[in-house]
């Protein structure tokens, strides 16, 4: 990886309406870089990466693709990229392998080694024995493998992956994610993807950027952002959780607390030496967990919510999308 940005943003919005989605983010990306974007949802991240893919134009601002412009270039930016979004694409009336055979044609895949690229794909994502059977004749799991498979098969510079696990098992989500890290490696590919799955963000990730409410509020590299928030975190059950986290508020060496339902969660630096400080001045205190902080932590802090599958947001962000597109 260098440090020539394959994918550069400048004052991006894009307006539906009174709704701004995406609201004048600014972002680069490097060459060969594995990068997350994660927010709620109804936050921006789809509409950011509809317009980085030429498939909606920005209302304001400025995006370069693999040194393509997405609004005076859309079609050789699409000629640069793979991506996997969250509704499925491919043919019902094909098979899977005649999907990858058809997408190989139109991405002018050589014949010279496209039939063993073909099979390598359908083997990473576990769909050999099934390679010949109809798209209808598939679950919602091997619709998405093959959208995977479709997505990387032509070597893309840049790889989209918008909630590209969701629906998977562990163990495929694994492996499709080290084939996707060493890809990277190996080719240079940019990979800019989407999760709700957080430890995938700070597991394969070299950087993540949070957006809310169509902006971009953090960027870093996850363990530097984890390491910022000062400290373990402490999740109490509490008599009164606004009460013991009002309290928690005037300690010193709290960084970070929020009280949620019955319970109160917090940062604390120097664990070890000051929860029992933290304890002798607490009362109404039923249960207590420490656990070292986490991604989910710093979403948190950043946003005020932890990461939703099931947001009304995300329906209203495509209705939207619909009506002034």
């Amino acid at each position: 990886m260098n440090g020539k940005p394959a994918i550069s943003i400048e004052k991006l919005s894009k307006h539906f309406g009174s709704l701004k989605a995406v609201d004048g983010i600014t972002l680069s990306v490097r060459e060969g870089e594995v990068f997350a974007l994660l927010g709620p949802n109804g936050a921006g991240k789809t509409t950011t990466i509809s317009m980085l893919t030429g498939l909606l134009a920005p209302t304001s601002g400025k995006a370069v693709v693999a040194g393509f412009d997405v609004a005076r270039e859309p079609l050789r930016v699409r000629q640069q990229i793979g991506v996997v979004f969250q509704q499925p694409s491919v043919d019902d009336l094909l098979s899977g392998r005649e999907n990858l055979e058809m997408h190989a044609l139109l991405y002018n895949v050589p014949a010279k080694g496209r039939k063993e690229r073909i099979d390598d794909m359908v083997s990473l994502v576990g769909l050999k024995d099934r390679q010949h059977a109809k798209i209808r004749e598939y679950s919602g799991g091997m619709r998405k493998r093959l959208e995977i498979a479709r997505g990387i098969l032509h070597h893309p510079k840049v790889l989209f992956l918008d909630e590209p696990t969701t629906g998977l098992d562990p163990q495929t989500r694994q492996h499709i994610w080290e084939y996707i890290r060493k890809m990277s490696r190996r080719e240079g590919t940019t990979v800019v993807f989407t999760t709700h799955y957080l430890e995938e963000a700070e597991q394969f990730a070299e950087r993540v950027a949070i957006i809310d409410h169509g902006k971009v509020i953090a960027v870093g590299k996850p363990h530097e952002l984890v390491e910022e928030l000062g400290g373990d975190t402490v999740i109490m059950k509490a008599k009164d959780a606004k009460k013991v986290a009002k309290k928690l508020g005037g300690m010193k060496f709290i960084t970070h607390v929020r009280a949620e339902g019955g319970s109160v969660h917090a940062t604390v630096a120097d664990s070890h030496k000051n929860l029992p400080i933290m304890l002798k001045a607490l009362s109404g205190i039923e249960a207590i967990e420490i656990r070292p902080a986490t991604l989910n932590d710093v979403f948190i802090k950043y946003t005020g919510k932890g990461i939703r599958e099931d947001s009304a947001e995300g329906g209203y962000m495509e209705r939207m999308m619909k009506k002034y597109d």
